[in-house]
């Protein structure tokens, strides 16, 4: 994923993910919004469909189903994609209880539907900022994640 489809993506989610409504009524003008702000149409649509995957991911029933002390294994792409730092922290949100095995397969779905040949640690973050955010029953996790991701937003400013 370019650069700026990751973009569009941390500026809908912080101006307008707590406003449900508002991201789906007023797609024209948020996507007149983000080309007066210099996003190209076509990261612009990659977005938005990326954000469409985000919200119907296991509505489908096609997720997986494993018991809660399964191992995860990476397929070549997963782990080219991912590497051992963002697995691990994976797995490290796994053990916590932040994420379960299926908000785990939508994460990595999410960062398989990127497109780009790898992601790091930071926008591993931000996917599972947004899967968690799009959870039903999933405050607590969110509320983690958030502290988390814009403690270091705040860090890296100083």
């Amino acid at each position: 994923m370019k650069q700026d489809v990751f973009e569009i993506l941390i500026y809908l989610f912080e101006n307008y993910m707590y406003d449900e409504g508002e991201l789906e009524q007023d797609r024209d003008v948020l996507q007149q919004e983000l080309m007066d702000a210099g996003f190209h149409r076509s990261e612009i649509g990659k977005a938005f469909d990326w954000l469409e995957g985000l919200t119907v991911a296991g509505l489908d029933g096609t997720l997986p189903s494993a018991p809660q002390q399964s191992f995860r294994i990476y397929g070549e792409r997963e782990s080219e994609k991912l590497d051992s730092e963002c697995r691990g922290f994976i797995l490290f949100l796994e053990q916590m209880g932040v994420l379960d095995h299926a908000t785990r397969e939508m994460v990595i779905d999410r960062v398989m539907a990127l497109d780009s040949d790898e992601v790091d640690l930071e926008q591993l973050k931000w996917v599972i900022l947004m899967v968690l955010f799009n959870q039903p029953g999933q405050e607590a996790a969110v509320a983690w994640m958030e502290d988390l991701v814009l403690d270091e937003v705040v860090a890296q400013l100083h």
